[in-house]
């Protein structure tokens, strides 16, 4: 009963239905979320509320989703339907998009791309297929992503873990080039599910032989950049190769990545020692260097890939998923301690091993053989990466121009090493970034193994010897001075493609790419 008396109506009515008689102007029909019509191209402001735009669509669509990704879901602009497909526009699969949206930010994300580019791949592919009202989420082994039809619609909220996470960069190119064909409308849903299949059965581009083919030569290219010959060159590579097929080994009875990188790093070590107690026994081997095998051992096995990848996501305010990778580096890196460090006490007590931790490893007396190692070594990098086989020469070449600055300003100059290393990685970036940009594919695999002559590796083991000698002073100044060395690669690799966007902008009205909030100090 109501208060005058009279029965309630069994009509199921809202608190927010007016009352009858009551009139209003027409309604104009479309989504609470969509922006006023006649917007034009340009970034504009209607009272408080910014209206914002995307760059036109033969920009690149990491561009014009970068300009989103931070803009509220209720100022976005309506996407943009092709002509054939307007009259299908609201017959969309919803489920079917959100579903092809977290399979292809998987394959991002466990391929090691930033949590950035995972969200604008999201972003993008949810976009043009008409749902412009979503949020992408990306954390270190979650993603979700939820669509909201109007204010008063309930959102779908869909999630997919990441389980797994391997690097093969070919993959990884191969789904950049997808989400290009779906961003410029030409690949319906079911070819691009069909497309992501494909490239979910491709085999990697390299055998397993030929990836432990490759950390041997990487490992023998790293001992030469320290001063090793001929004879450090073999012993590093067969100590690498014994590693790698160790850690296949692990690896196939399900250990953890932990206990796969420490076993990996104890054959070098162990190599290190033999040559040290037993050089005399090597024809030619007089006077080698049992420090630049151990050195060279530990290149192929340093997380420059999960370094970068973390000090990017940290840099973009994704902070979550940067404190996930950084505590992925830690973990690694402390697997490679206990195997070398293990080896080396062993070494040192039982067969009297005289590696000395204040020994200085040879000049780099021949710049030519140094700079040779230093592409043979990236080279290498980059088939362990499983890099595209029209990738590698420019890969290799940015990883020469890399070490040629490095040596230029730290041995020829006298300059500063983490100075030196920053500015080395910032070309490296910068020119990575512009090879990107131009083959519309993602940066990684043109940065990632170019860094590789950089990566602290003398610096690393030096620090893990003076420890087991009891040198805890030496030891932590060289630790320390490795992971400034490790900061400024990732700092400056990142530096050098912010740089690159920011000289080249995108053709058209583009939209700034809205970058993370200040704190100002509380």
């Amino acid at each position: 009963m109501s208060d005058d008396g009279k029965p309630e109506s069994d009509e199921v009515r809202s608190e927010f239905t007016p009352p009858t008689g009551t009139t209003f102007p027409p309604v104009v029909t479309g989504s609470a979320f969509a922006p006023p019509t006649g917007t034009t191209s340009h970034t504009s402001t209607t009272g408080s509320i910014p209206m914002v735009v995307l760059p036109p669509t033969d920009a690149r669509w990491q561009d014009r989703m970068r300009a989103m990704v931070r803009i509220p879901v209720t100022e976005r602009p309506a996407p943009e339907t092709p002509a054939d497909r307007q009259e299908t526009a609201h017959l969309v699969p919803v489920p079917r998009v959100l579903d092809l949206t977290l399979r292809i930010g998987e394959l991002l994300l466990a391929g090691g791309e930033g949590a950035e580019d995972v969200e604008a791949a999201m972003l993008g592919v949810s976009y043009a297929y008409g749902l412009a009202r979503v949020e992408p989420n990306v954390t270190f082994t979650l993603l979700g992503i939820s669509f909201q039809p109007s204010l008063t619609d309930p959102p779908l909220t869909m999630s997919r873990t990441v389980r797994r996470r391997g690097t093969d960069y070919t993959r990884l190119a191969a789904v950049f080039q997808l989400v290009e064909e779906i961003t410029a409308h030409e690949a319906t849903l079911e070819d691009a599910y069909r497309r992501l299949a494909e490239i979910r059965r491709n085999r990697h581009p390299y055998s397993s032989w030929a990836l432990t083919g490759a950390a041997g030569l990487l490992a023998g290219a790293a001992s030469v950049l320290v001063g090793g010959g001929p004879v450090i060159f073999a012993a590093a590579a067969l100590a690498a190769m014994l590693g790698d097929r160790l850690a296949w080994l692990l690896a196939g009875r399900g250990l953890p990545e932990f206990y796969q990188f420490a076993a990996a790093a104890m054959p070098a070590a162990a190599m290190g020692v033999l040559i040290d107690r037993y050089a005399h026994w090597i024809p030619g081997a007089n006077g080698v260097q049992a420090s630049a095998v151990i050195t060279g051992g530990l290149f192929a096995l340093l997380p420059g890939r999960a370094l970068v990848a973390a000090v990017q996501d940290g840099l973009t305010g994704f902070y979550i998923t940067a404190s996930a990778r950084l505590l992925e580096v830690m973990y690694l890196v402390v697997g490679i301690v206990i195997g070398v460090t293990v080896i080396l006490y062993a070494g040192f007590t039982t067969l009297g091993a005289d590696l000395n931790p204040d020994q200085a490893l040879r000049a780099y007396d021949h710049p030519w053989v140094q700079l040779l190692a230093a592409m043979v070594l990236t080279l290498a990098f980059a088939v362990l990466l499983q890099c595209e086989r029209g990738v590698l020469p420019l890969v290799t070449l940015n990883g020469g121009i890399a070490w040629t600055v490095y040596g230029v300003l730290h041995q020829q100059a006298g300059g500063n090493q983490v100075a030196a290393t920053a500015a080395a990685a910032g070309l490296v970036g910068l020119f990575g970034q512009l090879m990107a940009r131009y083959r519309y594919v993602s940066v990684l695999p043109y940065v990632t193994a170019a860094i590789g002559p950089l990566l602290p590796g003398s610096a690393t083991y030096f620090g893990l010897l003076a420890l087991t000698h009891n040198h805890s002073d030496q030891a932590f100044t060289l630790l320390t001075r490795a992971a400034a060395l490790a900061l400024a690669i990732a700092v400056g690799v990142n530096l050098g493609g912010e740089l690159a966007r920011l000289v080249l902008k995108p053709p058209g009205p583009a939209a700034p790419r809205g970058a993370a909030k200040r704190t100002r100090g509380f």
